[in-house]
């Protein structure tokens, strides 16, 4: 470290040159930040659906419904712990522009099989004991400003009322929770409220989809396999697979937005490490002499390697670093850029880490070539170029 001095003024010999580097390093380490949130937004789910827990749909597709009496049926099934199930309403506020995920739900069971929303008791049982009630995620209570006890129209995307008018439901309680990444976004009402309605019509007695709790995840492709078994052959066959595996293919339905996401990072950052191999082969370049009267006194090959490695990586640290810290301060205090149509909006701490990893690489990376040639430079081939 006491040749940090020395590597600075270096670097600021080009001050011009310097900054843009810098700067360059800097945006793309922002870029990096807000590509990692939004593909965090769009994997969210993933990672935090239970290992214990199973979704049964239809084979066919899950835009096609499953009889409600299929519940009482699979609570039979050994190793099932319990069993409930939700129908996508797909309601917008007002307009069109104002969707969120909104769903009919077991309001029996729904939230003791995720217990990670965690909704006030008294809440909890005044929603249970109104038919038109509904609970609210805590991020869309303030996107749109609702708070326990207003009435909120919803319009009907699929579930239109036979009288055509909008769906109003009460909001008897606000769910958050203590598991970061949870999606806050939604609102549940009552599965009995919408099947109510629509008892005459195609959608009467029917459910989107079942969620499974087993009570071993070990267990969870052999109850899989029976759910299965004991519906094949019939009108509506079903297909169960793991919560997670269910996640990720709902993600992938429009796009892969990891990948994507992850490809424009590494071409930016590809760039980047372009640019500052440059700069560091031009500052080398430039100081060949210097570089001959230094080993003249003293210094040896491996110092002046770790001269010039120390130059780079100082350049990639406090770009880099800098990019990520105002990244992570403009995702964590600026928040959703789209108005909360995300899910959720954060860094992950973990692609922080990768980040400054990568900020580490970017220094030796860059200047690794420009130091082996310091490194082999001999003093004589040195001085008769100046």
């Amino acid at each position: 470290m006491k040749f940090l001095h020395i590597v600075w003024r270096n670097l600021m010999r080009r001050k011009i040159r310097t900054i843009f580097t810098l700067l360059s390093i800097f945006v793309s380490f922002v870029l990096f930040g807000y590509l990692m949130a939004i593909r965090s937004a769009f994997s969210m789910g993933i990672d935090l659906a239970g290992a214990d827990r199973l979704m049964v749909l239809n084979k066919i597709s899950i835009i096609m419904p499953l009889p409600v009496s299929y519940k009482e049926r699979i609570k039979q099934i050994e190793g099932v712990k319990e069993v409930t199930f939700a129908n996508w309403f797909g309601g917008y506020y007002q307009e069109t522009r104002n969707q969120f995920p909104n769903m009919a739900v077991d309001a029996e069971n729904w939230f003791k099989m995720y217990s990670e929303f965690a909704v006030p008791e008294d809440q909890m049982k005044a929603w249970l004991a109104d038919r038109q009630g509904a609970i609210i995620g805590a991020d869309l209570a303030r996107r749109f400003g609702w708070k326990v006890g207003d009435r909120v129209p919803l319009q009907a995307t699929i579930f239109a009322r036979p009288d055509r008018r909008a769906w109003e439901f009460n909001i008897s309680g606000i769910y958050d929770s203590p598991v970061k990444g949870t999606d806050k976004t939604q609102l549940f009402f009552h599965w009995e409220l919408l099947n109510e309605v629509l008892r005459n019509t195609q959608f009467g007695n029917q459910v989107g989809w079942y969620v499974i709790k087993v009570n071993d995840p070990e267990q969870s492709p052999g109850v899989a396999k029976t759910v299965d078994t004991m519906f094949a052959n019939s009108p509506t066959e079903t297909k169960t697979d793991s919560e997670k595996n269910f996640i990720a293919g709902w993600a992938k339905q429009i796009g892969n937005i990891s990948l994507i996401t992850q490809l424009v990072a590494a071409a930016a950052l590809f760039m980047m490490l372009l640019v500052t191999a440059n700069t560091m082969a031009q500052s080398i370049r430039e100081r060949t002499s210097e570089l001959a009267v230094l080993k003249t006194l003293g210094f040896g090959d491996g110092r002046v390697l770790s001269l010039v490695l120390m130059e780079s990586c100082v350049l990639a640290l406090v770009g880099g670093i800098a990019g990520i810290a105002v990244s992570w301060a403009l995702v964590t205090i600026g928040g959703d850029p789209t108005g909360a149509f995300l899910p959720q909006f954060l860094f992950p701490p973990k692609d922080v880490v990768i980040g400054v990893l990568m900020v580490v690489a970017l220094g030796f990376a860059a200047g690794a070539i420009p130091a082996l040639q310091a490194q082999r430079l001999r003093i004589v081939d040195a001085l008769r170029r100046t």
